[in-house]
């Protein structure tokens, strides 16, 4: 079965999440970018999971059980209250929130803003585009579950990385394209209350399994020959363009190939910076980006062992070399400074937000507009957000260190009709 969306019952449904465990969505261009807990048993619960099973229906009172939970909810506020409004040059965000337009216009709600917003020149001065935003418009905050306001604010880039076509003795760590045998289960085709819920995993025979974990796949590589889309020379750049979720690798012709998030093996991330504190070999304040490569680069022996303990794997496709950006979930470019990973389950996605936070290590303000044009599998929650710093070390630098507390509030065309978080 090549990547095919599978239709269950709730029977099938239990069965698939003590499987593969659930996930929000299909983690995107941002993946996988901070901690979530590990899944356990997972393969042990396999076994009980014949296919024949995911055909009879099931009591819908099982439903509660597995209910999703409350992430945030939207508040209406008043423009007033959005520290610094006006403030900020808007016209970028006017760029990127006309991108998500394209996507946005299919849905009622955003075909009159959308039609307004394309006879607005783009070279409009700042004061018209903000006065769009004041009359076509209302600002909702976002509130996290626990009723508080502000929540954490990271970073994300697009890394450069060196590599090959064909293997080499250099390069030898290869980008995997997704695996015809990978399987994702879509819980919400027959039950809507699922929405958002999507599984993955693997057919042997009759059964449902995990698919193989990062660890399964460096022991190995034979599970994806052939799937090889590119070679590169280090591992741990490897590594952490899987959390990123899209890059380029420039190859020996001094041409460069962009590529981006495909799919990913449905095994929940964990954190190897939490994992090198817990167990002592970083402390806190050196677990950035940058913290991780130096420990790497002074501990060649203990790489691969810590990098396997984040079971999540993702998988990559070529991507047109001439795009304005890396493509987020949205399937718009994203915009450098402007384009930021939500929740999907309080923010809709492809909105304009207006956040409110700080530059990375400082406390500069940075508060302006942006756009929600992409997901984490690790972006979870009210007010958590990813901001994408753009392409290059430059932009690596301020991801890597970032992570601020933030405010954030969504502003939603005045006929939007906010349902319950």
């Amino acid at each position: 079965m090549s990547r095919e969306i599978l239709s269950l019952t709730i029977l099938g449904v239990l069965c698939a999440v003590a499987v593969v465990g659930a996930t929000p969505t299909d983690p995107p261009a941002a993946a996988v970018r901070a901690g979530a807990a590990a899944s356990s048993s997972a393969a042990n619960s396999a076994a009980a999971c014949p296919a024949e099973e995911l055909v009879p229906p099931v009591d819908m009172a099982v439903v509660p059980a597995i209910a999703e939970e409350k992430r945030g909810s939207l508040v209406l506020s008043t423009w007033r209250d959005l520290p610094g409004w006006g403030v900020d040059n808007p016209a970028p965000a006017w760029a990127a929130f006309l991108r998500s337009c394209a996507a946005l216009r299919t849905q009622r709600e955003w075909q009159q803003v959308c039609n307004l917003a394309a006879a607005v020149p783009i070279t409009a001065p700042d004061s018209t585009i903000t006065k769009f935003f004041e009359q076509n418009f209302a600002p909702y905050q976002v509130i996290n579950a626990d009723g508080s306001d502000n929540g954490l604010v990271t970073g994300y880039y697009e890394p450069l990385l060196r590599g090959s076509r064909t293997p080499s003795v250099r390069h030898r760590f290869p980008l995997y394209a997704a695996p015809d045998d990978l399987i994702t289960i879509d819980l919400s085709e027959v039950y809507p209350e699922f929405k958002n819920k999507r599984m993955r995993g693997r057919l042997v025979g009759n059964k449902v399994l995990p698919y193989h974990s990062r660890a399964d796949i460096e022991r190995d590589a034979s599970v994806l020959k052939g799937r090889e889309l590119v070679w590169v020379d280090d591992l741990v750049d490897v590594f952490f363009l899987h959390i990123q979720g899209s890059g380029r690798v420039q190859l020996p012709d001094g041409s460069t190939m962009r590529v981006g998030y495909a799919d990913q093996n449905g095994h929940p991330f964990r954190s190897v910076a939490r994992v090198l504190m817990e167990r002592g070999e970083l402390r806190l304040g050196q677990t950035s980006m940058q913290g991780i490569k130096a420990w790497a680069r002074k501990n060649p022996d203990k790489v691969i062992a810590y990098l396997n303990e984040n079971p999540s794997y993702v998988f990559f496709k070529e991507l047109p070399s001439d795009l304005s950006g890396p493509i987020g979930t949205l399937g718009v470019p994203l915009t450098a400074e402007r384009s930021i990973a939500i929740d999907p389950r309080v923010i809709p996605l492809g909105v304009p937000v207006y956040l409110t936070t700080t530059y990375p290590s400082s406390e500069r303000p940075l508060n302006r507009i942006v756009l929600a044009q992409d997901t984490g599998g690790a972006i979870n929650g009210g007010v958590r957000a990813d901001f994408f710093w753009g392409f290059g070390d430059s932009a690596g630098e301020q991801a890597g260190v970032m992570k601020q507390r933030g405010k954030m509030w969504v502003l939603l065309p005045k006929e939007y009709q906010i349902t319950s978080n």
